[in-house]
């Protein structure tokens, strides 16, 4: 691929953008030289402003999703894009979260440019299990985690029963909650289903890939290893 085009699906800009980069000299090879758009140099060699490239496509990202944030690219207020390097939002193929966490839920939240593994990772083939802690409105009754574990709990407005879920109770109006399917609002509604309602929910881990250390708003690119974790360290 011609350097010109490799840098602008980077998101550092358009073609023309790109272009003059290059006639200004802000595009160099490691040990500093001057690159020209037709020159072949590897993508680990390449320097803007005398910085590393962004990772090339097939970046997979882990972002600490705080509250407040929504997963859309266009919506008004504040996205989750505002939390990677603005080049992030141009890059082509797009980085896409996998799945989506809504604007008041934090915790773990994926993001790729690679199609074939997104769709590995949301597919309930894969079986990937989700862990959520979750604070309540009203003390809990007791009976929750049976009527979640029984896999006969139906959503309002659905025709099948959920699968079976597993609730650890963690304080009065606080329970951690693992999941082995991914529908719409699925831990607010099934709250909503034996009458008590979310005031936070906070994901905490996919697969076997949990937050670690990672502060909130912040965000790493995973490896190889990571992502051998996420598929083979099933709970």
């Amino acid at each position: 691929m011609k350097l010109v085009k490799h840098l602008a699906n980077l998101g550092y800009g358009s073609r023309k953008d790109v272009t003059w980069m290059f006639r200004e000299g802000r595009i160099t090879d490691a040990a500093g030289e001057v690159l020209y758009a037709d020159d072949q140099v590897a993508h680990e060699d390449i320097r803007v402003d005398g910085e590393p490239l962004d990772p090339p496509a097939g970046l997979t990202v882990l972002l600490h999703k705080p509250a407040g944030y929504t997963c859309s690219t266009k919506d008004s207020g504040r996205l989750i894009y505002d939390l990677l390097p603005p080049r992030f939002r141009l890059r082509s193929p797009l980085l896409s979260p996998v799945g989506r966490l809504d604007r008041d839920t934090s915790g773990l939240l994926l993001m790729t440019d690679d199609g074939a593994l997104l769709h590995r990772i949301v597919s309930p083939k894969s079986r990937l299990d989700k862990a959520y802690e979750v604070t309540l409105a009203q003390d809990l009754r007791g009976d929750e985690a049976a009527q979640f574990a029984s896999g006969t709990l139906m959503l309002e407005s659905e025709d099948k029963p959920l699968l079976p879920a597993e609730m650890d109770v963690l304080g009065p109006r606080a329970a951690r909650l693992v999941l082995h399917e991914g529908r719409y609002h699925q831990v607010r509604r099934m709250f909503a289903a034996v009458g008590n309602h979310v005031d936070a929910l906070h994901r905490s881990r996919v697969g076997g890939l949990g937050l670690g250390d990672l502060p909130e708003g912040q965000w790493r690119v995973l490896d190889a290893a990571d992502l051998a974790q996420l598929f083979g360290g099933q709970a």
